[in-house]
């Protein structure tokens, strides 16, 4: 399955600019950079909150999993505030298994 990346730019309730990557399709070692690429870029457009909404990723790998944490680190560094949205009950339970929840502030809906 190919991976779809798709980023929509938007104002959050509170006014400040926010960016929405949806994402479609397996995230593994083959696609991970394609997806660094599209967080890593908002972050440089200056959204303030980040949002990978993966509700249609019905797998993530490590390498995956590590871009997704690189991204939150680099997003407080900047100030921002990054979010993982409305995983798929598979991909939370490895995202739980691994501890890095709180990293990525994810959320249901």
């Amino acid at each position: 399955m190919s991976l779809s990346i798709t980023v929509s730019n938007d104002a959050a309730g509170d006014g400040d600019a926010r960016s929405v990557v949806l994402v479609s399709g397996e995230v593994d070692v083959s696609n991970a950079d394609e997806l660094r690429s599209a967080l890593d870029g908002c972050l440089e457009d200056g959204a303030a909150i980040v949002v990978a909404d993966i509700s249609e990723v019905p797998y993530i790998d490590s390498t995956g999993i590590g871009v997704l944490v690189g991204v939150a680190h680099r997003a407080a560094e900047k100030g921002a505030r990054f979010e993982v949205a409305r995983p798929q009950r598979n991909v939370a339970r490895v995202l739980g298994l691994l501890g890095v929840g709180a990293d990525l502030n994810i959320r249901e809906a």
